[in-house]
């Protein structure tokens, strides 16, 4: 069935109006759409990541992400509750250092939110999976490499294990208004709790990244905000640096900003 034709299909088994044109990403199509008045988007999946974040919002149940409002036997097909954002993270971080610690302080609560324990339990799959670019690139040497050893040592002994997001940052953490700050586009991993904290580092943008003393004064307020060990966080940093950078390097995209800040951390380590 083409994708046209699944639209369609959907649209009429929900009982959806189009709200909106398409929008395309590597792994899914979503259409914005009504569900009676209430705002809602249709994602089509073509990816197991994308299929494994219906299971894992619905596990969530509205509670620090977008709720699943309908989905498709398989989890390929996804009705989600649509956030008409009014504020940005990404924004808010970009504007001074002030607003750059206020938007990291409203991650680390949404993660604490996601990371809670529940009484069911959700099989994902083992961290150590989406590393598998970043074990080929260790081959060029040099920062690969030294990010591949780091994240072999935190693979090989996780602590504080938890259901993670796998995506977390400020592009994937929506004003919610009443209901408070939301995460979509989930990846779904098993593994340690201090992963999902990396890639707020290396957001949202290069300059802000990569900016003199940001990552340390970063680093040291998540640790504070989350519990975690500081060394430890940076050793996750640079392995999720280095995975960012192996995956622009298997897309043909530059990775100079991804191994910027896998340099800052690496050294950071080494002080």
């Amino acid at each position: 069935m083409t994708e046209r034709h699944r639209l369609a299909h959907y649209l009429q088994l929900w009982a959806l109006r189009a709200d909106g044109a398409p929008l395309h990403t590597p792994a899914a199509c979503l259409l914005p759409v009504l569900y009676g008045d209430q705002p809602a988007m249709l994602k089509l999946s073509t990816g197991d990541d994308e299929r494994r974040a219906g299971a894992l919002l619905r596990w969530w149940d509205g509670d620090g992400a977008v709720r699943v409002l309908a989905a498709s036997p398989d989890d390929d097909v996804l009705l989600l509750e649509r956030v008409i954002s009014l504020r940005s993270l990404a924004r808010l971080a970009c504007l001074d250092e002030a607003g750059d610690e206020a938007a990291t302080r409203i991650l680390c609560a949404v993660a604490a939110r996601l990371h809670a324990q529940r009484p069911s339990a959700l099989p994902l799959p083992p961290l150590s999976g989406y590393f598998v670019a970043l074990d080929a690139a260790a081959a060029h040497g040099g920062v690969f490499a030294a990010c591949h050893a780091v994240a072999q040592d935190l693979l090989a002994a996780p602590q504080d294990c938890v259901v993670l997001h796998g995506d977390l940052h400020h592009e994937n953490v929506l004003d919610g208004g009443g209901r408070g700050w939301l995460a979509i586009d989930p990846k779904g991993y098993a593994g340690e709790r201090g992963f999902d904290f990396a890639n707020v580092l290396c957001n949202p943008d290069a300059a802000t990244a990569t900016a003199p003393g940001r990552l340390a004064r970063q680093v040291a307020l998540i640790a504070r905000e989350a519990g975690l060990d500081r060394a430890r966080l940076l050793a996750w940093v640079a392995a999720w640096a280095g995975l960012s950078a192996a995956w622009h390097l298997e897309d043909g995209t530059p990775p100079e900003t991804a191994l910027a800040v896998a340099r800052i951390a690496l050294c950071a380590l080494r002080g």
